[in-house]
């Protein structure tokens, strides 16, 4: 059964109590591992328990699959509810294993999954899809309006306010994976103190040194053409560990809303009045950098470049051709349209 959507905040809050094993996936792994956190703790509120929880990983499994059996139907030793098993970097050498385990499961413990970015057609997706007593969670990055809600929230745990320019700022920069922007809201919270306030100035020295800056320089370089800058953005970003992956997905996400505010043109918005009106707004100092793109792009040539983009993340996932190497030649290829517009 595969959950979206509102219901699964509500599941994760009260799982169903058939449900015997919950698999989350995708490509943020941070949301993975808080959802698996909180699942967790419907079951045992200690999740280093050694007599309500075991950990298990799919090399366990793929070596040994009646230890998912064994674990799953075990007793507390002291008694006194489920029994929760952990199963960390599992993936399709593990679909066969689930897949009879969610057909005849012993016991009544719960089994939380933590899968990567399985694709649509991954055999463990499916098998956690075509079962009655087993879930499949998508675990995306947050979409600006959830991420603006995860900002407030996290701040507020600390009585900690914020200034519009401020929260518009971190939605702009943070996003990418769900611990990382927790990390980066906590440091921001202790930088503030609690029951203080967070101005535009104290969001951007707090995370100055984030990846998420490099990030955001490699893609505006590419939507103006900047090689140069190109260049020197990706040098940081990959050596500051970030994923290909991520980085094709954040210029697919700055290429989408670049080409809805050239659609709006297109159809006679002056690019001022577009620029105002994009939501979430855009950061002020990045104002100047969307009117050049403007100017520089139509509708139907980013459209294309969407595609292309696209075919890059799909080559990363099945070709086995270096990534590094998928991300910098697409990414270069986009820069060369942008100077010939």
């Amino acid at each position: 059964m595969r959950l979206a959507g509102a219901r699964v905040d509500a599941f994760l809050r009260r799982p169903d109590p058939e449900v015997r094993a919950v698999l989350l996936y995708g490509p943020d792994a941070g949301l993975v591992r808080e959802r698996a956190d909180a699942l967790g703790r419907t079951v045992s509120e200690d999740l280093r328990d050694p007599f309500r929880v075991a950990d298990l990983t799919g090399a366990i499994i793929a070596a040994d699959p009646a230890r998912l059996f064994d674990e799953a139907a075990q007793i507390s030793l002291m008694g006194g509810g489920r029994r929760l098993v952990r199963v960390r970097e599992a993936g399709d050498a593990q679909s066969t294993a689930f897949a009879r385990f969610l057909t005849d499961s012993p016991g009544d413990g719960l089994v939380v999954v933590e899968g990567g970015d399985l694709p649509g057609r991954s055999s463990l997706r499916r098998a956690f899809d075509d079962a009655p007593r087993g879930v499949a969670i998508g675990c995306y990055p947050d979409s600006a309006r959830d991420l603006t809600e995860v900002i407030r929230e996290s701040l507020a745990a600390h009585r900690v306010t914020a200034s519009r320019d401020a929260i518009d700022f971190l939605t702009a920069h943070l996003g990418g994976d769900r611990l990382l922007t927790r990390s980066e809201l906590e440091k921001l919270a202790l930088y503030a103190g609690d029951g203080g306030r967070v101005e535009l100035d104290d969001a951007r020295v707090s995370i100055a040194d984030s990846a998420a800056l490099s990030l955001e320089d490699a893609v505006l370089a590419v939507a103006e053409g900047d090689a140069a800058a190109l260049d020197r953005a990706l040098s940081r970003v990959f050596q500051e560990g970030e994923n290909p992956v991520s980085v094709v997905r954040a210029t697919l996400r700055h290429l989408q809303r670049l080409h809805t505010l050239a659609a709006r043109v297109a159809a006679g918005e002056p690019a001022d009045a577009a620029l105002r009106s994009a939501r979430p707004p855009i950061f002020f100092k990045q104002q100047d950098s969307f009117r050049r793109q403007l100017r520089q792009w139509r509708e139907p040539q980013l459209r294309r470049q969407l595609d292309a983009l696209a075919d890059a993340e799909a080559q990363i996932k099945t070709t086995g051709m270096p990534a590094e190497t998928v991300c910098r030649a697409a990414l270069f290829a986009v820069a060369a349209n942008a100077r010939r517009q």
